[in-house]
């Protein structure tokens, strides 16, 4: 996943991971994400570490083509379960007609979650880059994109920054709790991204539980707790980044050069991704 943005203020996002033992045994899961498929020969070496991975239904940012279409059933077949994604828009696109975009990328994101294999009920997170206090163009797009994708008979989340934003005047905001004040009576299921040390521990393997809460978020469902490259700005006192600033969390992954970001979350399936019957 790309640095985060922010609209006015810059803030970036990260996660943490924990051994395929510690996983069974813990009250919440560790899973990665990253914008570029690590391939099928690597699924049963990274399920030793993960319970989960990121899925992108269209191109992560930044990105010439989704590498992740038509994986699904490998990943499944391998252990995994999901964090299903779709990337949004930034502001500078949604100056007009934002609602009508909502309403056309949800569709995109309804017909491709179908396309994969996903069924309803399954939670689609919309990556919403830019962060900070929402502009009115951004709630249009994410609001619309939420009411069409709970339409559908899907389940709506958020992937958005759980960190202080600065804004001009004094005051700070987080994106999340700024949409979650706007929502209304919206379901929507929270992935929040902090990757300052504290609260985050790093890029480590850890054997103790990681919960969505400690991120400062306290409805979070989902944490991203590390991010590669490492945003030294405010992850230098993070430990575990690779001399090289990613984030690899093992020696498997370092050789193959397969980067990740960590997240922690209250299940092993946090988009209720996986068959009902495998």
């Amino acid at each position: 996943m790309s640095s985060f943005l922010f609209v006015g203020v810059v803030l970036f996002a990260t996660v943490v991971a924990m051994p395929a033992i510690s996983v069974a045994q813990a009250s919440s899961f560790v899973g990665f994400d990253r914008n570029e498929y690590p391939g099928d020969e690597n699924l049963r070496e990274l399920r030793k570490d993960f319970a989960f991975t990121g899925y992108w239904l269209n191109k992560p940012p930044s990105a010439a083509t989704n590498t992740w279409a038509g994986k699904r059933s490998k990943i499944e077949s391998a252990g995994f379960g999901f964090l299903v994604l779709f990337n949004g828009r930034l502001y500078r696109e949604l100056r007009k007609s934002a609602a009508d975009i909502g309403k056309r990328d949800a569709q995109d994101a309804i017909a491709s979650a179908r396309r994969e294999g996903f069924r309803p009920g399954t939670i689609i997170f919309l990556d919403q880059e830019q962060g900070g206090r929402l502009l009115a163009e951004q709630k249009a797009y994410l609001f619309t994109w939420i009411d069409e994708v709970s339409r559908a008979g899907f389940r709506a989340g958020v992937y958005c920054s759980g960190m202080a934003a600065q804004e001009d005047g004094g005051g700070s905001v987080k994106t999340a709790e700024d949409i979650q004040q706007n929502a209304g009576r919206r379901d929507i299921t929270y992935w929040v991204t902090n990757d300052a040390c504290p609260p985050s521990p790093g890029c480590v393997v850890s054997h103790q539980p990681i919960h969505p809460e400690a991120s400062g978020i306290d409805f979070a469902d989902v944490w991203q707790f590390a991010q590669s490259p490492e945003r030294t700005e405010v992850a230098s006192r993070c430990t575990g980044y690779h001399g090289s600033g990613n984030c690899y969390v093992s020696d498997f992954a370092a050789q193959r050069k397969l980067h990740f970001d960590l997240n922690a979350a209250t299940s092993a399936d946090p988009s209720h991704g996986r068959s009902r019957n495998p």
